[in-house]
């Protein structure tokens, strides 16, 4: 039994020294998942919240006027686009270079009986993106409010309080997170294997393999440890740079993570290894591997949420064997869950990992 094992460790050594001395299997495993992490968190990377590009166009510049722009431009979610008139900024926002133009007129912060400023602002929308402009006007509504409220002294007759659910909702590179990480183990099982397997095929490595003692299992197992290392090692990169770069809060606990990205792996190997087991060469490999790996990849949640899809195309989804790993990363992740809470998740991945590993083993061949 010492020696049974002895064997599959030293092979996985030996596949793992293969595959770091491998470039190209070395760029689509580690690098390609990680690229696509850099493009998406930089798209969907956390922000402090609604953000606009305004042209402020101060005809009045009255005292007030100008301590009132001043102040509106500290806050966070202004973004302030020089423009040289009305009729540059109204052409800079038909270019999508700008979201709105915030307009104070001469007449605006001019006393009146009571000797207190008043005014209308004027808040240009484009008609193409009329939400972005109305949200705009409701925020600067809500200021002028205050400001009212202030000098008159006066509030309003109703409000509207604002209370936290207590629970923060995912942000949008949180979502991205969680299916990036089901990306990598995706190309790891299916474009790493399928790679390699035919190729060693092609070469006469199983070949002269064969002819040791090293019985099928053992080169299964061995290089299972080999995919399993290189998958925790492709998953830590990952994740050190979603918790350096993009400040990804991390809620749940490592243990349940660190066996969630095992069993993903084995199970994406599974996959891997019944269609490079069976192919001859690359050729072969190839279109199965996109056909098989294509489906999970964009109806698994991968780059999008499952919610958006038809609610047939939801129960359907939901059984590939990618879409539990997913949902199970996000909700350790993000909802602080533990792989006790996870038995729907598990037991998809479970039946997934006999079925595999069954076909596996039967079509496996050595040349």
């Amino acid at each position: 039994m010492k020696q049974y094992f002895n064997v599959i460790f030293c092979l996985a050594i030996a596949l793992t020294k293969r595959f770091f001395r491998d470039k190209v299997a070395m760029f689509f495993t580690l690098l390609f998942p990680l690229i696509f992490l850099v493009v998406f968190g930089s798209l969907f990377g956390k922000q402090s919240g609604a953000r606009f590009n305004v042209a402020i166009i101060d005809q009045s510049q009255s005292a007030f006027t100008r301590k009132f722009t001043a102040d509106l431009k500290k806050s966070s979610f202004i973004k302030e686009k020089a423009v040289s008139a009305l009729d540059d900024a109204k052409q800079k926002m038909s270019r999508g270079e700008i979201d709105t133009i915030l307009l104070l007129p001469p007449e605006f912060s001019q006393l009146n009986a009571n000797h207190q400023p008043t005014g209308q602002a004027v808040v240009f929308y484009n008609p193409g993106s009329a939400q972005t402009g109305q949200t705009f006007a409701s925020i600067i509504d809500g200021i002028l409010g205050g400001v009212n409220e202030t000098i008159t002294g006066q509030k309003p007759l109703f409000s509207v309080e604002q209370r936290s659910s207590g629970k923060a909702g995912l942000s949008a590179f949180d979502y991205i997170f969680s299916g990036m990480l089901g990306f990598a183990l995706l190309s790891l099982g299916f474009f790493g294997l399928t790679n390699s397997l035919p190729s060693m095929k092609k070469q006469g490595i199983l070949r002269r393999l064969r002819s040791t003692p090293i019985r099928t299992s053992q080169f299964i197992l061995g290089n299972a440890l080999n995919y399993l290392i290189i998958g925790l090692t492709a998953i830590t990169i990952m994740f050190i740079v979603g918790l350096t770069v993009y400040k990804f809060n991390m809620q749940g606990n490592y243990p349940s993570f660190i066996a969630l990205v095992i069993i993903g792996t084995l199970l994406m190997f599974g996959f891997g290894l019944a269609i490079a087991g069976w192919a001859k060469n690359e050729n072969q490999a190839a279109p199965l591997a996109n056909l098989a790996a294509f489906p999970m990849m964009f109806l698994s949640g991968t780059f999008f949420p499952r919610f958006l899809m038809p609610s047939w195309l939801q129960k359907i989804a939901g059984l590939l064997p990618l879409s539990p790993i997913i949902d199970s990363f996000r909700f350790v992740l993000t909802e602080g869950k533990t792989l006790f809470d996870l038995g729907p998740q598990l037991l998809i991945i479970g039946v997934w990992m006999v079925v595999i590993y069954v076909v596996s083993f039967r079509v496996f061949r050595w040349e």
